[in-house]
């Protein structure tokens, strides 16, 4: 195996007795001993995000004595987090999930060095983030930067452990042409259509879930770092948590591959919310699309007006309607929109609304493909409802 860590670097490095202490668990392995966690302080490893995922990574990986740990997050801790990223506690909603983070993992280890990247990971930022380390955790739950992590791993040289959770089914892989294997889009050239595919905010994950594969991501960074066993380079384990399964899948390079094939049409980072058919928010994607839209406080004014007639349709899943709803709403879930047009008026305003605007976007851009024109959708969802309007209605 290819060691990710310069001997150079390895060299200047040395374990105080403390150390010595703390990882002895490690340090009696005989395949880990003093020099694989010499190793382990030298290594420096790239975790982009610290939500369901990231938490339980940078949680192992820090304990396990990983000498250098960046975390790209840009968000805030929301009570919905804590069912799962155990990084942030109750008194930490409100705050940025890397001030959050750094609190937890300096309690951890303190010995460990922290580089916190509080912005978006784009790519314009990507490459200048990622330079110092020596391989890239996906800990990301979007298309766009599930993409633009691959292909700068891809294009760095670098190991990019990928994971991925939805409801009760979980996917770990080492994505890494460099060792031999195919990448990300050896598998997926092209992602999928906008709102084809659910995200976990809007399908849901069990809490336990990015735990179980979270930690399997660590687990294979720490191979990696140390030079041991069988990384999954090459291999995709999905995990069925509901019927306790686990299944490996084989993978080849595709020598088509856009971005690792024979011949390259990827060979810089390149812009992945236009290429994943997302604006830089729902707002712009809207406008873009010329979508009409309202805002939450329109919606209000248009229901406290009785001669206001209109129908509100909610196209959200009924696991999320029991969460929250409006009285008078009408549930059909947009994958069953297409099915039921029959049930709507054509002659009777249409106003749709769903967690936080894209389906809600891609409902409005349907129906005006059957003929419906007297349509808008309420933008940012019920979400924006609750912030701005009616804080009682819970946030999810």
């Amino acid at each position: 195996m290819i060691s990710l860590i310069p001997e150079e670097r390895l060299d200047a490095i040395s374990l105080s007795a403390p150390e010595l202490s703390r990882y002895a668990r490690h340090l009696t392995i005989p395949d880990v001993g003093v020099d694989g966690q010499r190793r382990l302080k030298a290594a420096r490893v790239l975790c982009i995000g610290a939500g369901g995922l990231g938490s339980p990574v940078a949680l192992y990986l820090a304990a396990a004595g990983v000498g250098r740990l960046g975390l790209v997050d840009f968000d805030e801790v929301d009570f919905s987090n804590l069912q799962r990223q155990i990084l942030h506690g109750t008194g930490d909603v409100g705050r940025a999930k890397l001030d959050s983070a750094a609190d937890t993992l300096g309690e951890i280890n303190p010995e460990v060095e922290l580089d916190l990247y509080r912005e978006r990971f784009t790519s314009e930022t990507a490459r200048d983030i990622a330079e110092p380390y020596d391989l890239i955790i996906d800990g990301t739950d979007n298309f766009q930067t599930r993409y633009l992590s691959n292909d700068l791993a891809v294009l760095t040289g670098k190991p990019n452990v990928y994971g991925s959770i939805f409801r009760f089914e979980g996917q770990v892989s080492v994505f890494s042409p460099k060792l031999g294997g195919p990448c990300y889009r050896c598998l997926f050239p092209e992602p999928p259509a906008p709102g084809m595919v659910p995200s976990c905010a809007e399908g849901g994950v069990i809490g336990v879930l990015p735990g179980i594969v979270g930690c399997l991501q660590a687990n294979e960074a720490i191979k990696l770092i140390l030079g041991l066993g069988e990384p999954l380079v090459g291999r995709l384990v999905h995990f069925d948590a509901l019927r306790f399964r686990f299944r490996e899948f084989q993978l080849r390079r595709d020598p088509q591959c856009p971005v690792c094939g024979e011949n390259p049409t990827v060979t810089d980072l390149i812009d992945y919310e236009e290429f994943c058919g997302v604006g830089r928010g729902e707002e712009s994607q809207t406008e873009s699309n010329m979508i009409p839209e309202i805002t939450v406080h329109d919606l209000r004014t248009r229901m406290d007006d009785e001669g206001d007639s209109f129908v509100l349709v909610d196209v959200r899943e009924p696991s999320e309607h029991a969460i929250c709803r409006f009285p008078d709403a009408v549930l059909i879930p947009l994958g069953e929109l297409a099915d039921r047009l029959h049930e709507l008026d054509r002659d009777i305003d249409i106003v749709v609304h769903c967690k936080a605007g894209g389906r809600s976007a891609k409902a409005i851009e349907l129906l005006m493909e059957n003929g419906f024109d007297k349509v808008c959708h309420v933008a940012g969802g019920i979400n924006a409802w609750s912030r701005e309007v009616d804080p009682s209605v819970p946030l999810y």
